[in-house]
């Protein structure tokens, strides 16, 4: 019965001691998913968003991007204030900088080209970020 008494005893005090991995990579993965997860339960149900929120996570936008805060790029919500609502030529000049890139409009870092995107998944990925106006 000690013998149990004491196996039982190191493997809670070996469960408790473990369960505080505090990877800083992971911690900010799990940020971002938190993030994706609010956006995906915002009121915005419109197809657009959907599929643009889609998009940009498949993409490698959030590798310079965030929602809400600045990284390499300006944060979404920081764009979508500024060219919000977005008329359609709007979004196609938003559509032609996602895949030709550019420089200028935030400061000195260059938006990287994504030839690789279509001109109308640029446009969804457009609406989808203009969407996250407050």
């Amino acid at each position: 019965m000690k013998k149990l008494f004491v196996i039982l005893s190191f493997s809670c005090l070996a469960i408790a001691c473990g369960s505080n991995d505090s990877n800083p990579a992971k911690e900010e993965r799990k940020d971002e998913a938190k993030d994706l997860s609010k956006e995906a339960a915002a009121p915005t149900k419109s197809p657009d968003y959907q599929k643009g929120l889609e998009l940009v996570a498949k993409s490698d936008c959030f590798t310079c991007h965030k929602v809400k805060e600045n990284s390499t790029g300006p944060a979404y919500e920081a764009v979508a204030a500024k060219y919000a609502p977005g008329s359609d030529e709007v979004i196609d000049k938003l559509a032609d900088k996602v895949i030709k890139g550019g420089s200028g409009n935030w400061g000195t870092v260059p938006m990287l080209p994504h030839p690789q995107v279509s001109k109308e998944d640029a446009r969804t990925m457009v609406k989808y970020v203009l969407a996250l106006k407050k």
